[in-house]
């Protein structure tokens, strides 16, 4: 895909690789790269996977690879939890029965 400058992208760095991370991090942290993911304005015509420069919001400039043209905001709050859905009815059930409401 194509993308031209001016346009709202993201894209991808990984900042330090596993060797390079420090040795106070809990191991299965230590065991997987630094990276970094940052929406802005790309400063020049590219394609995704090129590597290339942005202006964030802030406006700070940073390089890395593109990955999306105009990405979308996702996520999420885990699975469904069914004891959590109970939570907000037996609180108010508590909640009426001390101040003598019905």
């Amino acid at each position: 895909m194509k993308a031209k400058k001016g346009d709202w992208v993201q894209i991808h760095e990984v900042v330090l690789q596993p060797h390079e991370r420090t040795a106070n991090i809990p191991e299965d942290t230590k065991n997987v790269p630094l990276e970094m993911w940052v929406k802005g304005f790309l400063n020049h015509d590219a394609n995704i996977g090129d590597t290339v420069e942005i202006t964030t919001l802030t406006g700070r400039v940073v390089k890395g690879k593109l990955v999306e043209v105009n990405p979308t905001y996702t996520y999420g709050f885990g699975e469904f939890v069914p004891e959590i859905l109970q939570i907000g009815i037996t609180l108010r059930n508590i909640l009426k029965e001390g101040d003598g409401r019905e």
